[in-house]
């Protein structure tokens, strides 16, 4: 049975890292990543002078900030409160509900947040108008762009995300409730005391590998809000790397930067989990 798995990784995961010499080349397509010119360091050289990458590194950790401070917390709240409903039809009607937009892909999350904040059209300029306030244009407005991402993101996601901690709340024993509830714990005291440290080894497992992916804040999320008038705070190092190996065929400076993340993401996450080890006690290994 583990067979599959093996190929998968194999194929899809290790094999590809034999192309990460791109980095470290002038890659020519005609000539191969084996017989192209090697040029050493120069694409990371490249990234370090131009103060383009400084931009688009600032704006990649500022929206993954974003995510870590709003979007992680999110199911984890939301779970804590489905855990509250005991009514279990309804508690499997708003699962379902809120599981839909992960299904919906990121066009058409799009065209949803542009009926809402459209500055023409929206839904949310008709109400400022209806009350006689000013309007808006939140898809347009490079003040409000991280915001608008992060939220559609939040929106997007929190449901399916709840899941796994669900399954962390469903595999808490019952008697922890039962003998805090004899000891006169209320229901803030039961989840300090029994919800909570029950999360917690999954909250720590998944805040680690959020972390060890910083540097990935999605692709698609991204790009389908940018716009020419949001470029300077919203385009991050995957939106640029396309734009360059993609659309220009400048290979090798975009396996530089993917490089580059990569190992940003390993620091992190040896280090955060070093750090989490010492201090709770979890961690990857």
């Amino acid at each position: 049975m583990l067979i599959p798995v093996f190929i998968y990784f194999i194929t899809f995961k290790y094999v590809p890292l034999l192309g990460s010499v791109i980095a470290f080349k002038d890659y020519n397509i005609f000539e191969g990543f084996l017989k192209s010119k090697w040029v050493g360091f120069q694409w990371f050289e490249l990234m370090y002078s131009n103060p383009q990458y400084i931009r688009l590194i600032k704006n990649t950790l500022l929206i993954s900030l974003y995510q870590i401070v709003f979007s992680f917390p999110a199911p984890i709240i939301l779970a804590c409160l489905l855990n509250e409903i005991r009514n279990m039809a309804f508690k499997r009607s708003v699962q379902t509900v809120l599981y839909l937009p992960h299904f919906l892909s990121w066009t058409l999350v799009y065209g949803l947040a542009y009926m809402m904040l459209s500055e023409q059209s929206g839904l949310v300029n008709d109400m400022f108008k209806g009350v006689g306030l000013p309007t808006f244009d939140f898809l347009q407005s490079p003040s409000a762009f991280r915001s608008v991402v992060v939220s559609a993101g939040i929106w997007k996601e929190m449901g399916w995300s709840t899941i796994i901690f669900l399954a962390a709340l469903s595999g808490i024993s019952p008697s922890l409730y039962e003998a805090a509830k004899m000891d006169g714990a209320g229901r803030w005291k039961q989840f300090q005391y029994v919800t909570f440290p029950g999360l917690l080894p999954a909250i720590t497992i998944l805040l680690l590998l959020k972390i060890g992916n910083v540097m990935d804040v999605g692709f698609e999320q991204v790009y389908i809000f940018l716009s020419p008038i949001t470029f300077e705070v919203g385009e991050i190092l995957d939106t640029y790397a396309y734009r360059l190996g993609i659309m220009n065929g400048q290979f090798s400076i975009t396996t530089a930067i993917g490089l580059f993340k990569s190992v940003i993401g390993f620091v992190l996450l040896v280090g955060a989990n070093k750090i989490s080890k010492s201090t709770t006690g979890e961690s990857l290994y």
